[in-house]
């Protein structure tokens, strides 16, 4: 053999060089929402803030893609392992973990026998850990401005390596426990969206409102945002973003066609209209609630509420139907944005798409889709894993909302409360004011005040204008 010939060439075909290409397209595709998400927020946080907002998500996003290298992709192998009898749980955390055989050897000389498309599974191991970096983004979103950083970064560390593994594997992919029941999820929304509106809103809720949105501060102020058409620019990042995205959520076998993740039949053609469809769809929605209520917000949440709700059905729903459930989407959306105001919850974004659009989506398409074939893997002719054993449903679909909220819940027990009674979750009063920028990193933006003095926080609690709340654990 010459040196440098794989000793398996069946593992380097054409066919597999198209799968990684597709994959490796939307595994970077999850950086660039990531990107967006930045831009989104850096153009409403306060401009002493804006540094240290790019600092903590790029970090966040990064500890949270390396726990979950670690053993995550393992854990989601474990569901083909059962399937095709490949193995013990043990075996495939063995074979794919981040030191495992599977991952240290070269495709080329893995045998296909063993491990079919080694490379499109090396690949796709990126995509989902990015996609954990992504999820720990968007929880972010319930601290914003407020958040310490270390409290951040371990439950960006929780959510990659415990949490978000979990999830995935039992609401994701053909043969998952859920899913090979009649759970249906193309795009990831539990694990993506409804977790992380679930967690982001315990968060918030722990962490307190920032100083300012419900009343001014102690200095009399009112957060300004800095650049809201930047925040507006990070929407259209992401509308570019998630249609690359929803390329890894496929499967493709030459021969037989196109099918989603969850092993129904689908197209290609069709996925991405229906992704294009929920965008126009909570675009127009979205744009007839901001002109009604004089609200921005709705305009910029619209089309992102039309993919959300999509997510769990791009693939098995025909695209007016998908133009009609994105049309309804921002109005949950609205009407959880509206809760939260009133109670007094500071997150405005990530908690009224996962809570409002994604279970509204999710729902429906139980409701639309009744019936369709799920679950199961091509070439599995009988038994409990059988190719298209199960069909999708409003209660299978009920079922899996409880799951990603339940594991949700019990991840904001561990992560955010047990933090904030160990090391506290929230920044002190003079840091978040005078702006984390200065404090972390002895900088101010062009034009802004100094740090306020310690006297501006002597002020009598009876009559200091801002929310009273709970200590959140010691200041750091």
């Amino acid at each position: 053999m010459l040196i440098g010939q794989a000793q398996f060439p069946k593992q380097e075909t054409i066919a597999q060089f198209g799968l990684d290409i597709m994959y490796l397209i939307a595994a970077v595709a999850v950086v660039l929402a990531v990107v967006g998400l930045i831009m989104v927020d850096t153009g409403l946080v306060r401009r002493q803030n804006i540094l240290d907002n790019v600092v903590q998500k790029v970090l966040g996003f990064l500890i949270a893609t390396g726990a979950y290298a670690i053993v995550g992709f393992g854990v989601w192998e474990w569901q083909f392992y059962k399937a095709f009898d490949l193995g013990s749980y043990g075996q495939a955390i063995s074979d794919w973990w981040l030191a495992g055989s599977f991952m240290t050897e070269f495709s080329g000389n893995i045998d296909p026998a063993v491990a079919p498309g080694a490379d499109v599974s090396q690949i796709f191991f990126v995509f989902l850990a990015v996609y954990a970096g992504f999820v720990a983004v968007l929880v972010h979103l319930g601290g914003l401005e407020r958040i310490k950083p270390s409290a951040y970064y371990i439950i960006c560390a929780g959510i990659g390596g415990v949490f978000y593994p979990l999830l995935l594997w039992l609401t994701w992919g053909s043969t998952s426990p859920l899913t090979n029941a009649g759970v249906h999820d193309m795009l990831g929304a539990f694990v993506g969206y409804i977790f992380a509106g679930t967690f982001a809103f315990m968060l918030a809720r722990r962490v307190g409102p920032r100083a300012g949105v419900f009343r001014p501060d102690p200095q009399g102020r009112m957060p300004v945002p800095y650049n809201l058409g930047l925040a507006g620019a990070g929407v259209v990042i992401l509308l570019f973003a998630i249609p690359l995205i929803v390329m890894g959520c496929l499967y493709f076998f030459p021969g037989d066609g196109w099918f989603g993740i969850a092993m129904s039949t689908s197209g290609i053609g069709i996925v991405l209209t229906n992704v294009f469809m929920a965008f126009v769809g909570g675009a127009l929605m979205g744009a007839i609630l901001a002109y009604r209520e004089s609200n921005v917000v709705f305009a910029l949440l619209g089309p992102l509420a039309g993919s959300v709700a999509g997510a769990s059905g791009f693939d098995v729903v025909d695209p007016w139907v998908m133009l009609l459930i994105g049309f309804g989407a921002p109005i949950p959306v609205a009407l959880v944005w509206k809760l939260l105001q009133r109670i007094e919850v500071d997150e405005q974004k990530i908690v009224p798409l996962g809570l409002g659009a994604g279970i509204y989506g999710a729902l429906l398409v139980g409701l639309v889709a009744w019936g369709s074939p799920t679950g199961g893997f091509l070439g599995i002719d009988s038994g409990t894993y059988a190719f298209q054993n199960a069909e999708i449903n409003l209660g299978w679909q009920a079922i899996g909302v409880g799951t990603a909220v339940g594991i949700a819940i019990v991840a904001g027990l561990v992560l955010v409360e047990g933090l904030d009674r160990v090391i506290g979750l929230r920044v002190s009063d003079q840091e978040e004011l005078a702006g984390s920028d200065h404090t972390h990193w002895h900088m101010l933006p062009v034009g802004a005040e100094l740090a306020p003095s310690p006297e501006a926080f002597a002020t009598p609690a009876s009559s200091h204008p801002s929310p009273q709340r709970e200590p959140t654990g010691p200041a750091r």
